[in-house]
């Protein structure tokens, strides 16, 4: 089997433990910066270069695209799926989860628990956005942050105007979002792989803080999800399209409510509060998914057999 890490860093813990899975597998494995990769585009073919040398194709991708450069790195995953190699997570449903909107508007057609939401131009008047969130405290988001960076919690309408003024007025594209008391600045990340959950932690922000995020200072310890939170993530992942994904939930008087579907969820914090080898899941879930080819009258077959909608939004 042979599979490629696409991570601009090698050093990352996720990246390490990956690779290190692949490896007690015996498999050919390599971390490929994405980043330094190039493809060619002919009648016919279509290669990747990395370095300067033509990569042979993969059995098996595993992406780890940094949200910064979610254009590149998804171009460069469905690059590698059209020639036929599997990705445990697909360049639309990477693209599909990266996009906060987007994915509000996905999980809520399929009937799944989401804190109201409302998203509205710089055009709208603060007031009316407010009033449709249902008032103070309210929850802002910009688009384009991740690990809880450009989230505000802001508790007075007074507040909320002068907020809501200064980012329309530097033309960022905001989401608001009700404020949801009963969390306690706790949320639960059930970690799903090949639409079963294969482990859960449930962090908790420092005192005062209501984000949770491992990187704003919280802390994570194992959790035991009940029958509606394991439900709701598993439809949630299957909802974006992802077989590896972290989903984010919040308690809330009417049931979880997903807040975020990671499509490059770390593996250090949920390895670490659980003990669950998750790397060597994702593994499981390629032989599972994966049966490898080596000759190149095999590849051809492969790249028939695998092929699938890998173009369309």
């Amino acid at each position: 089997m042979r599979v490629y890490i696409l991570s601009t860093d090698k050093k990352l813990y996720s990246t390490k433990r990956l690779f290190e899975a692949a490896m007690a597998k015996g498999w050919e494995v390599k971390i490929i910066d994405y980043l330094k990769c190039s493809i060619e585009i002919m009648k016919g073919e279509l290669l990747v270069n990395y370095m300067g040398e033509s990569l042979p194709l993969p059995d098996a991708i595993i992406p780890r695209i940094g949200a910064s450069r979610t254009f590149y790195g998804t171009a460069m995953v469905r690059h590698f799926e059209i020639m036929g190699a599997f990705s445990i997570c697909g360049n639309l449903a990477i693209a599909r989860s990266r996009d906060k909107l987007r994915s509000l508007q996905v999980l809520s057609t399929k009937e799944i628990g989401i804190p109201k939401t409302v998203f509205a131009s710089n055009k709208s008047n603060p007031k009316d956005i407010i009033e449709l969130i249902g008032g103070t405290p309210l929850v802002l988001k910009i688009l384009e942050g991740t690990q809880g960076v450009g989230v505000v919690l802001v508790e007075s309408e007074k507040a909320a105007k002068s907020v809501l003024d200064a980012f329309y007025g530097m033309e960022v594209n905001l989401l608001v979002q009700e404020f949801i008391e009963e969390a306690g600045g706790a949320d639960i990340r059930a970690f799903v792989v090949g639409g079963k959950v294969v482990g859960a932690m449930k962090r908790q922000g420092p005192e005062g803080e209501f984000r949770s995020n491992l990187h704003q200072g919280g802390n994570a310890t194992a959790y035991k999800l009940n029958k509606e939170e394991k439900t709701t993530a598993i439809a949630a992942a299957k909802a974006m399209g992802l077989g590896v994904c972290g989903v984010d939930m919040i308690h809330s008087k009417r049931g979880p409510l997903v807040m975020e579907v990671n499509s490059s969820p770390g593996l250090e914090g949920i390895e670490h509060s659980t003990g669950i080898d998750i790397a060597g899941k994702i593994m499981e879930y390629i032989e599972e998914n994966v049966t490898p080819l080596d000759t190149t009258e095999d590849m051809v077959s492969k790249q028939k057999r695998r092929k699938k909608d890998t173009i369309g939004a």
